[in-house]
């Protein structure tokens, strides 16, 4: 799984003049960028003018972000990029991945809660497992100490176990089970 975030920029003063920005900037790949005054710049190059016409942005496409609860019309880039940036996620595929699981799960106003709460340790408490919930019990299972002899592991629900053992704060996402914490 690739971390790049990529957008589209447009402005509300361009969109609405209909002119030759209408359609917004070239996709942007947030990952390039170490500051929001670099896709500023890179804007300008374009010829944006951000102290005029195209001062009030916004995202008109996006792509790399499961974030489907969030109408990104309504979203600043700038925004955007410094959440991404502070959580780590543009520079660390494990916290992108992370991050797509737990946007499965939970919305970008709880993603950007934490980040802003707890920046690239967000994900500190939030813990994937790959498989299914029989494969997620088992693991626990194993985590605890517990044996059983194996002729009746066999006679042993570990899917149950799963679902029993993370009903407080584990839930299934695409790709496997998630725990978030706290």
């Amino acid at each position: 799984m690739d971390n790049t975030v990529s957008v589209v920029i447009g402005s509300w003063g361009s969109y609405n003049e209909c002119n030759e920005r209408a359609l917004g900037s070239k996709w942007i790949k947030l990952n390039d960028y170490e500051s929001y005054e670099d896709i500023e710049e890179e804007l300008k190059n374009e010829g944006f003018e951000l102290e005029g016409i195209d001062e009030e942005l916004f995202i008109q496409d996006i792509e790399g972000l499961p974030a489907n609860d969030v109408n990104w019309d309504y979203m600043h880039p700038e925004r955007l990029f410094n959440v991404l940036k502070a959580s780590g996620v543009l520079d660390h595929k494990y916290q992108y991945k992370t991050m797509c699981a737990y946007l499965e799960v939970r919305s970008w106003n709880d993603f950007e809660d934490k980040v802003n709460t707890h920046e690239d340790r967000w994900d500190s408490d939030v813990y994937t497992y790959e498989g299914s919930w029989a494969d997620y019990g088992e693991e626990m299972f194993r985590n605890m100490g517990y044996n059983l002899p194996e002729h009746l592991e066999n006679f042993f629900d570990f899917e149950e176990y799963g679902r029993y053992i993370g009903s407080d704060y584990a839930e299934e996402y695409s790709e496997g089970i998630i725990e978030i914490v706290a």
